[in-house]
């Protein structure tokens, strides 16, 4: 029997605001088009306690630990894991395009193709790079790493803090218990936060519909609904084998973290629910350690989703435009996403400069000016993008909790039957 109090549930609320924003973006598209600050506001607002939210998680979690050996294999096992996932999306990615071969028959001139609108993803791209990236990962000061919204900055910020806390004694003691409460406090702030989700969710879809319009989806349907079927693929094979392997159902984990992944819908934004994943995965019995440091250097090296999108539009552009790719090229090409995948935010609009920056490093073999072709349907794609990364973040987290024997499994068996506690 359905609660009395079921309108309150975060999971409908938010079904239901997509809905009425898909709906207001097809009958009023200019209308819908100019909500675009609802969305936009409320990931501002969840950006606003990321930064805390990650630095307070893994400091408090490492120096209640207090072993750093054991963080540093964490790390470690968490690193080799996103490799294999990685590899996995950019091989299943490569060899759906090749089979469905999506691009075939539009025989596009890429001297004729408009890309005006891509010089700012080129330029951003330009400035993109193995080096750039390594050194992005030191903030110009403690505090920049928390305004700039860098998660891999905030991450080294709280890995030095966390291991100065754990050797600094009693006077230690006395800062980690602050700490502590003040994470109460500012996880009360996400709660509030998310009162505003389906808000925010509404706003996005309506102007993302109203925007870029239903119509652009047919000339590049075949393209999305590959990119949809392959990231469907790669979830209910892929990463349910190893949730079995590692001793849970996907299908009761996906269910437990259904709010979250209509957030990431509406708003196209893995970042919408990074707060919230990690008091998930917390309910389900993963130590406070583990999560803080897993869930947010996955969401800069483990985005299966993102590797997934960048084969297939990659190879979709050099079909669309008539370029041949051997298997030597797109083995050139799986090795270049390899490095290039990992500096994709989970932000709508990364994966497409991404794209850019990845094309840009095959010296031409495939026009850098086809990227145009998916300009207009690459919103709609990063719906599939996004979930999946959050999905596969998810997954990540509790697999390699299970390796270092941080997952309370009958917690988790619990929690997963029960349900969410505030769905």
């Amino acid at each position: 029997m359905m609660r009395s109090g079921w309108w309150k549930s975060l999971y409908l609320q938010v079904l239901v605001a997509i809905a009425i924003g898909i709906v207001l973006g097809v009958v009023d598209p200019k209308l819908g088009e100019q909500l675009e600050p609802l969305g936009k506001a409320f990931i501002a607002l969840v950006k606003m306690v990321i930064g805390p939210v990650i630095f307070l998680t893994v400091v408090v979690g490492m120096a209640k630990m207090g072993d750093l050996k054991h963080v540093g294999r964490i790390g470690v096992k968490a690193l080799i894991y996103f490799e294999i996932m990685t590899t996995l999306a950019l091989a299943l990615g490569l060899v759906v395009v090749n089979l469905v071969r999506p691009g075939d028959g539009m025989h596009v001139n890429p001297h004729t193709i408009d890309a005006t609108k891509l010089a700012d993803y080129q330029h951003k791209a330009a400035e993109s790079g193995v080096v750039p990236f390594l050194m992005d990962i030191i903030p110009h000061s403690f505090v920049s790493a928390f305004t700039d919204g860098n998660l891999l900055q905030v991450l080294l910020v709280a890995l030095l803090f966390g291991i100065a806390l754990t050797q600094s004694g009693q006077v230690g003691r006395k800062v980690l218990d602050g700490l502590d409460q003040l994470g109460t406090v500012f996880f009360g702030v996400v709660h509030l936060i998310m009162r505003f989700a389906p808000i925010g969710a509404f706003g996005a879809m309506a102007f993302t519909v109203g925007k870029y319009g239903i119509g652009t989806l047919v000339s590049l349907g075949w393209l999305l609904l590959a990119v949809y079927a392959t990231c469907a693929l790669f979830v209910f094979v892929v990463l349910a084998a190893v949730a079995h392997l590692s001793g849970f159902s996907l299908w009761k984990f996906l269910r437990y973290i259904r709010a979250e992944l209509l957030l990431v819908l509406g708003t196209s934004s893995s970042e919408s629910a990074l707060p919230r994943m990690i008091e998930r995965l917390e309910e389900l019995g993963c130590d406070r350690a583990a999560v803080g440091l897993i869930v947010p250097t996955g969401y800069s090296f483990n985005l299966d989703g993102t590797c997934i999108y960048l084969t297939m539009a990659a190879v979709f552009i050099a079909q669309a435009t008539d370029v041949p790719l051997g298997l030597s090229d797109q083995l050139l090409l799986l090795g270049v996403l390899l490095l290039t995948s990992k500096g994709a935010a989970g932000v709508t609009g990364s994966g497409f400069i991404t794209l850019a920056a990845t094309l840009t490093a095959l010296h031409g073999k495939v026009p850098v000016e086809g990227v145009a072709l998916i300009l207009g349907v690459d919103r709609f794609m990063s719906e599939a993008r996004a979930i999946t990364n959050v999905i596969g973040n998810g997954v990540a987290t509790l697999v390699v909790s299970k390796w270092e024997g941080m997952r309370d499994d009958a917690k988790m068996r619990v929690a997963l039957d029960a349900g969410p506690t505030a769905a």
